[in-house]
């Protein structure tokens, strides 16, 4: 398409040196893709800086540089009179901007769910884009657990573990517009709401699942971590909010201008949708919801009692969606389960595996309490450090997995740069001593999955949190792949035993 770099006052231009516009057959954050004709965005990232990559751009083709460092953007310019050089304020903003241009507004052809939390994001849009199907609305999704259309999953790279940078998530949405999708659920985290990777377009639904400490060693103070969540509530039609989630609630019906629709577990918090009188079952679980004064009766084949708030959140949109409550309860009944979120795999002699990857204090508290109300003889626990995550947060997973299972194994997911038994160090400190449960551990997540099942015996559950970044961990910049399911699989296998 041709852009006129000037006719476009959203991506806060300063100034525009050489031709104000360009033929323009793609847009990029990466000088390694750039191809002919191709736009160049010079990213500032935590690690790197994309100013750097201007000389490799212009090398593979880039008729047009997008910059904020006004040195480097003149320095250029001045070399290569036929490239557009474009000085802008912020280079994610204007990605954000110029992507929605270059794909048509794609964003505005979709209705666009849009989930944040610390805990519960992946199961939430899970639970929208799986409901929005059952209720014949195509749905794809756009999270930790890979990119879906509302048929099958997209192989496409993700540029980031959760939510993608602005200008995949604009190519994802088009992508989903020309299979025929006509919504799409997507998880969206703090540090994306920061880079304005949602930059630019409004969501339909947002949702509030939670909020705790995470992300410290990116937002460094809680306050800031919780202002980022805060925008996408902004930048929404309609919200809905999680009345039991004391950390934020408040402060998102503070700032919401449109339709908000809330939910509680308290029977007295006058939420609009109350969930209540929760049984749990051998295939999964049953629970009353109120709304607008009526009860509904509800069985679901999904475990965990934190769920069935994750799924009050989806029926939330499904209702804001325009559909009857009546074809929503319909639905429920054939709803599935997340994998990794209280994944539940029946092992040999009465075992039961479970996966939930929880990777924070709460929500590893959240697990344990849950896993608890099945039947079983023992209690084997895996918990893990996130190398490339805030460290002073691994104690705390220690403390809070501390004398609620039999057994512990200690290790770590994506150790990064660091050394992996570092990691599992840092974890191991925030036990008592002597240790009120037997601890073993192991510096791969590998080893520790075999560690956890050797330990296990019949009638045990063995419990795995933490887990994976798109079926891989992540180790010196490398992603290694990885898979629970196949080592729990393998393993039972050489044992002679089957799953």
């Amino acid at each position: 398409m041709d852009i006129q770099w000037t006719q476009l006052p959203q991506i806060k231009m300063l100034h525009v040196y050489g031709p104000t516009s360009q033929s323009t057959d793609g847009i990029v954050y990466d000088s390694r893709d750039v191809q002919h004709q191709f736009a160049f965005f010079c990213v500032i990232g935590e690690e790197t800086d994309g100013h750097l990559y201007i000389d490799e751009a212009i090398q593979n083709g880039a008729t047009t540089v997008v910059g904020s460092d006004k040195v480097t953007i003149e320095k250029y310019a001045s070399l290569h009179s036929n490239i557009s050089f474009v000085l802008v304020r912020d280079s994610r903003e204007a990605l954000a901007y110029t992507a929605i241009e270059f794909f048509d507004h794609a964003s505005d052809h979709l209705f666009k769910v849009g989930v944040t939390g610390t805990n519960g994001k992946t199961t939430v849009a899970t639970y929208v884009r799986n409901l929005f199907n059952l209720l014949g609305l195509p749905c794809g999704m756009l999270g930790t657990n890979g990119i879906f259309t509302s048929k099958e999953v997209l192989h496409i790279k993700k540029s980031t573990p959760t939510t993608p940078i602005s200008s995949d998530v604009q190519a994802i949405f088009s992508e989903l517009i020309k299979r025929g999708d006509k919504a799409a659920a997507m998880e969206v985290s703090s540090i994306a709401l920061d880079q304005h990777r949602v930059g630019g377009f409004e969501f339909d639904v947002a949702i509030h699942t939670n909020i705790s400490e995470e992300h410290m060693e990116y937002h460094k103070t809680f306050d800031h971590y919780k202002m980022c969540k805060l925008r996408l509530f902004t930048q929404a039609k309609a919200s809905v909010v999680n009345l039991d989630d004391a950390g934020m609630s408040k402060d998102i019906i503070q700032v919401v201008q449109g339709t908000l629709l809330t939910y509680s577990s308290n029977i007295n918090s006058h939420a609009d949708l109350i969930w209540t009188n929760l049984h749990h079952l051998a295939d999964g679980m049953s629970f009353e919801l109120l709304y607008k004064g009526q009860s509904h009766s509800i069985r679901i084949p999904i475990y965990g009692e934190y769920n069935v708030g994750n799924l009050v959140s989806a029926i939330g949109a499904a209702i804001l969606a325009g559909v009857p409550l009546e074809k929503i309860l319909l639905a429920l009944p054939k709803m599935q389960q997340v994998d990794g979120r209280f994944q539940v795999i029946h092992g040999p002699e009465n075992r039961l595996i479970v996966l939930d990857y929880a990777h924070t204090p709460v929500a590893l508290e959240a697990i344990m309490k849950a896993v608890k109300q099945l039947p079983h003889e023992r209690l084997i626990t895996l918990i893990t450090g996130i190398g490339i995550r805030d460290f002073a947060k691994m104690p705390k997973m220690a403390k809070t997995a501390e004398g609620k299972a039999d057994v512990l194994v200690v290790s770590v997911d994506h150790p990064g740069e660091n050394d992996p038994w570092d990691v599992v160090d840092a974890v191991v400190k925030g036990f008592t001593v002597p240790y009120l449960q037997e601890v073993l551990t192991a510096p791969s997540r590998h080893e520790a999955v075999i560690k956890a099942l050797e330990a296990s015996k019949p009638g045990d559950i063995v419990l795995l949190t933490s887990g994976c970044i798109n079926g891989a961990q992540i180790v010196r910049g490398e992603y290694i792949p990885h898979s629970d399911e196949d080592i729990i699989h393998d393993f039972f296998d050489n044992s002679k035993l089957s799953v």
